[in-house]
């Protein structure tokens, strides 16, 4: 068991009180040494029932509470900045993982050293858990369920807060321009389709597809 966590786990909530349980009951049941992997949540100023359910979770997870909303990147960076582990990824509140998630992502980045981060494929899946298909994590990319060497994620300064969306897409051009992100093809994670995703909302993305394009350029954005 190490002394330090080998694998951060980033869980950046925002009233979700109702997936939230799900997601977190995946991440504490891994396959992977407990004692090897930290669960970190950031509770980003929830006003629902969130923090009853973290309470629930108080002796298996770190919790980090924001008195109020301070946006997703913000708090990811709050989240990466608090641990001192090797790895670190992000999984949304919404989502859910496989029992099998941390040890096949750590497997590869430890086996090989080439490697700067992994991604895993993933089923979308709607409300009821019903999975609507299977996606490539090349093809359809996403913010989650990818695992990064940490000091990489702090090299190139992690997330820039002021892409309150886009945030993942902004990181991952800034990290490519020194660093790779290889394919794992087992969908391991599940991805959330709900109403409540903070992407369906078109003039919010517009605009930070906005800032994208002026902060990298036509071509990449």
């Amino acid at each position: 068991m190490s002394t330090v966590p080998l694998v951060s786990v980033i869980v950046p909530v925002f009233n979700q009180e109702r997936f939230l349980g799900r997601c977190l009951r995946s991440l504490v049941e891994q396959d992977f040494p407990r004692g090897d992997y930290e669960v970190v949540v950031v509770d980003d100023g929830s006003t629902d029932g969130t923090g009853q359910i973290l309470d629930l979770f108080s002796e298996e997870v770190r919790v980090l509470r924001n008195e109020v909303n301070s946006g997703l990147p913000a708090a990811l960076n709050r989240g990466i900045r608090s641990s001192c582990s090797l790895l670190t990824v992000r999984v949304d509140s919404d989502d859910y993982v496989n029992a099998e998630f941390i040890r096949v992502l750590f497997t590869f980045l430890a086996q090989n050293r080439h490697m700067d981060a992994v991604a895993c494929d993933y089923f979308l899946v709607d409300d009821d858990e019903i999975v609507l298909e299977r996606r490539s994590c090349e093809d359809y990319p996403i913010a989650c369920g990818i695992m990064f060497r940490t000091d990489q994620l702090i090299e190139i300064g992690l997330y820039d807060e002021e892409f309150l969306l886009h945030e993942e897409r902004d990181l991952r051009l800034r990290f490519i321009e020194q660093h790779s992100i290889h394919r794992i093809e087992a969908p391991l994670y599940r991805y959330r389709r709900h109403t409540g995703n903070i992407t369906n909302d078109a003039e919010a993305m517009a605009h930070h597809h906005a800032m994208l394009v002026e902060k990298h350029g036509e071509q990449h954005a």
